[in-house]
């Protein structure tokens, strides 16, 4: 006899195998990574813009350290600990974007370098992408109907 005959069974049956989250705790991690992040951030960009790039060059040069910084974390299994530990408050900013071009890359490399990491690396971000580009071009669209 099977002990989950109905829906409401079954939902209590969940409910006492579940591990409760600690939702608050959890929101105050993803806050404070995320911050500090964005603070790193801000500080990368006023020492560039201190070091007379304009605000472009410097946000530019902001982009590219944060997803240097991830990549390398993500390839020695750090920024995925943080990520473990803080968890939206890693993903949101550039860094999530960086993790999630790295870490298939480096789970697929075993298959070579074509049909491993060249075919894999886009499997999380893919989806991101052709969503994010093609959102923005019906929102461009869209926009220049109205104007």
């Amino acid at each position: 006899m099977n002990p989950i005959e109905t829906p409401q069974t079954y939902q209590e049956y969940v409910n006492q195998k579940s591990p409760n989250s600690p939702i608050l705790k959890n929101c105050f991690n993803a806050f404070w990574v995320g911050g500090l992040i964005c603070s790193i951030g801000q500080i990368i960009f006023e020492f560039c813009q201190y070091q007379g790039l304009d605000q472009t060059s410097a946000s530019t040069v902001v982009s590219i350290v944060l997803i240097g910084i991830t990549a390398i974390l993500t390839g020695i299994n750090i920024f995925n600990r943080i990520g473990k530990f803080a968890g939206a408050g890693t993903f949101v900013p550039i860094t999530g974007f960086a993790n999630s071009i790295v870490s298939p890359a480096i789970e697929y490399k075993s298959e070579g370098y074509v049909m491993g990491v060249g075919a894999k690396m886009f499997t999380v971000a893919g989806p991101v992408l052709v969503f994010g580009i093609s959102a923005s071009v019906l929102i461009g669209m869209i926009t220049c109907l109205l104007i």
